[in-house]
């Protein structure tokens, strides 16, 4: 199973609470359990902790895979026609998956190039998955498709502030350090909306016009994330259609197409996934 992230956001079902509809009803009574202690509380966390980037660096390791393989062009020994259809026989995942995958890698190998050239901590461009696992950054596979489609940005920004930081010598670049400043750049351009187009009009309706455009654009980002927390990115959209997405967009009044489009465009940064519908 490909890893993806584990947490969900909660629901009616899962929310702790003690709604009017809980999933014991549903599934019959448990017995009652003792109250956990609070150390027992710590263990059992410690361990879903553990699981977490246990995913989380299954993750990279998948991405340096899957880019060696497709560099490989490994479909045409095995007799398939592109990496989608060897994707769905070896594997069968879709064909949406198996660019999702090449996004992953390609952002993860965007962000690996970034450090390198930002730090001293290592000046190899071995790619193989073991060298990936020893950059785990802590990023889930929802989080490099987020920014697949602004890569380059991000690894700017991580270069930059990487360099910032070394050339200051407030503060060594030690591996911690340099997870949470992948970490924060990552999370700043996913939360940030993509700038619109350069050399604005000089005619003042058009200009207007683009302000509007642009303001629909920076909505429509921020309700793509809230789309995703719904709909995980590693939903095609036809799961995503027939599942709680649905649900939401009739509950909020809004067309499901416009619900699928915003979620593309905040998982691509790509102003395009909103023409035809939003735009």
């Amino acid at each position: 199973m490909l890893p993806y992230d584990l947490v969900r956001p909660a629901g009616a079902e899962d929310d702790g609470g003690m709604g009017e509809h809980t999933e014991d009803q549903e599934h019959g009574v448990e017995p009652a359990r003792p109250p956990l202690s609070e150390a027992h509380a710590r263990e059992m966390t410690a361990g879903l902790r553990e699981a977490m980037d246990d995913v989380r660096r299954s993750v990279a390791v998948l991405a340096a895979r899957v880019r060696d393989a497709h560099a490989a062009r490994v479909w045409v020994p095995l007799g398939h026609s592109s990496w989608a259809s060897y994707c769905d026989a070896e594997f069968g995942i879709s064909r949406a998956q198996a660019y999702r995958l090449l996004d992953v890698a390609r952002a993860l190998a965007a962000i690996h190039g970034a450090v390198a050239a930002g730090t001293e901590l290592s000046r190899t461009r071995d790619t193989g998955p073991a060298a990936a696992a020893a950059l785990d950054y802590g990023l889930s596979q929802r989080a490099l498709i987020a920014v697949s489609g602004r890569a380059d940005v991000v690894a700017e920004l991580i270069t930059r502030r990487l360099a910032t930081l070394a050339h200051s010598g407030l503060q060594g670049l030690d591996t911690a350090t340099v997870r949470a400043v992948v970490r924060q750049a990552v999370r700043d351009i996913r939360t940030t909306p993509p700038p619109p187009p350069a050399d604005p009009s000089a005619d003042p309706t058009a200009a207007a016009l683009r302000r509007v455009v642009d303001d629909l654009a920076a909505s429509s980002h921020a309700i793509g994330e809230l789309m995703l927390e719904v709909a995980p990115a590693y939903l095609s959209d036809t799961e995503a259609a027939t599942g709680a997405l649905a649900l939401l967009c009739e509950q909020i009044g809004e067309p499901l197409e416009h619900g699928l489009a915003a979620r593309r465009y905040a998982m691509s940064g790509d102003r395009r996934a909103l023409h035809g519908t939003v735009l």
